[in-house]
């Protein structure tokens, strides 16, 4: 069976964890739903992310260059092939192939170069700011414009990060790149790490430089800014963009704004643990919830268990994804984790027990039934090798836990059931972070490993 959203380091059985990683895992059926903004670039201490900044504006500017120079096919050539990186796999795609901007869309930004006396003389500070004036360059885009330019930074960044890591590459013959020397795209032959499924080449992206959304946004600028100016006069993006481009001070107004602030600007993490206030609600709301289906009571009860156990795991176990499945004319909810074998009993697991991935399974019901263990137990193999977890409400009848006991015996299965109170227990040691709530996992395991025969 398939992994669960596969990524790279999970592909070639690489134990690394997000938080330890300097780079954005990247997923090898999706992409990433994080964005390069160059904000982060311009605001960082480092004086290497500065100098990279620079070099990504200037080479932006040179299309300027070009294009007062009137060789305005060249500008759109270049800003075209700018416009996409599939490398880096960055954005809301669920196939990894994006699509270039029209050249009609390329002409729209080129000609603020000549259209706007103040850029057509100085050009671009952040060149974010194209979002403010025409349309159909969003943060996407925005992105991938960023990527191509830092391409050859990247290229060693990755190689860096591979040789660090152990992770597998391979060489492609022709691989372009944006060369700020020649200001000119240039081939090379570069060894990358890949997507075995599709044999294309990855760029691994630091994640400091990562956002859902640029700091320079279109969406803040119109709340924050605009409208406060025009409350009375409501527009539609159009128009917003066109009296941007009619009143470049306001904007740079804004920018200016968005800099004094830069102290708010942070890097978005992959995923971001509950507080501690949240997970002690979250706990409490489970507790309150009836068991069965009156009122939904199933449904609030598997949400709020994947939220407390996404962060509860962390960063000990990833969060790859929530799903339902059908089984025996039931609907199951699953919470599936990479096991990254970052701790050693999860790599005991791992050794013992051939999962990849962990599953959790929801059952808010009064008492676990020889058949839940029977469900979970059909499910459990390929990338969950023999090893499950049940989450339930209450602690299971002697007869029952005999049963994963006989399943341990005939099958070398382990099934775990975690209650309302190893929930409580968990989010206590959430709370004091004297240890980490996995411990309790791991608890539970032993104690069924000691009623096992030996």
């Amino acid at each position: 069976m398939a992994i669960i959203r596969p990524r790279l380091v999970d592909y070639f059985n690489i134990p690394l964890t997000q938080e330890e990683a300097d780079f954005a895992i990247p997923f090898l059926d999706e992409d990433i739903p994080l964005f390069l903004d160059p904000f982060l670039l311009w605001k960082s201490p480092s004086q290497l992310d500065n100098a990279l900044h620079g070099t990504v504006v200037n080479s932006f500017n040179y299309l300027g260059v070009l294009t007062n120079k009137g060789e305005v096919d060249a500008a759109k050539s270049i800003l075209v092939n700018l416009s996409e990186c599939n490398e880096a796999g960055l954005g809301m795609s669920k196939s990894k192939k994006g699509l270039r901007i029209s050249n009609n869309a390329a002409n729209d930004v080129l000609e603020l170069f000549k259209s706007i006396p103040q850029i057509k003389k100085g050009g671009f500070t952040h060149f974010e700011e194209i979002q403010l004036y025409v349309g159909n360059v969003s943060k996407d885009r925005i992105s991938d414009i960023a990527c191509n330019l830092l391409k050859s930074f990247l290229i060693d960044f990755t190689q860096s990060q591979c040789g660090k890591y152990g992770i597998p590459m391979q060489k492609f013959n022709s691989v372009d790149y944006f060369c700020n020397k020649t200001n000119r795209f240039v081939s090379e032959s570069v060894s990358l790490p890949y997507n075995p499924d599709r044999n294309t080449a990855i760029l691994l992206i630091p994640k400091r430089w990562l956002r859902f959304l640029p700091w320079i946004n279109y969406e803040d600028y119109y709340k924050n800014s605009f409208v406060k100016i025009n409350e009375e006069h409501m527009m539609g993006k159009a128009s917003v963009l066109d009296y941007n481009r009619q009143n470049y001070d306001m904007v740079m107004a804004y920018v200016s704004e968005r800099e004094r602030s830069q102290a708010n600007c942070k890097n978005d993490p992959l995923f971001k643990q509950i507080p501690i206030l949240s997970a002690k609600r979250t706990i409490g709301n489970i507790t309150k919830l009836p068991t069965g289906k009156t009122d939904n009571a199933d449904m609030k009860y598997e949400d709020e268990t994947v939220k407390l156990l996404a962060s509860l795991m962390y960063p000990h176990l990833d969060f790859a994804q929530e799903q339902s499945r059908t089984e025996s004319g039931s609907l199951i909810r699953d919470l599936i984790f990479y096991n990254n074998c970052s701790y050693p009993f999860l790599s005991e697991l791992y050794k013992d027990y051939d999962c990849k991935q962990i599953v959790f399974e929801m059952k808010n019901v009064a008492e676990v039934s020889r058949e839940h263990i029977n469900q979970l137990n059909r499910y459990l193999s390929g990338q969950f090798g023999r090893f499950g977890i049940i989450v339930t409400r209450n602690e299971i009848k002697k007869n029952i836990f005999q049963n994963t006991i006989d399943l341990w015996s005939g099958q070398r299965k382990c099934i775990l059931c975690l209650t309302d109170e190893d929930l409580k227990l968990m989010v206590e040691v959430y709370e004091s972070k004297q240890r980490d709530p996995l411990e309790i996992l791991k608890k539970k395991y032993v104690e069924f490993t000691r009623a096992c025969p030996s």
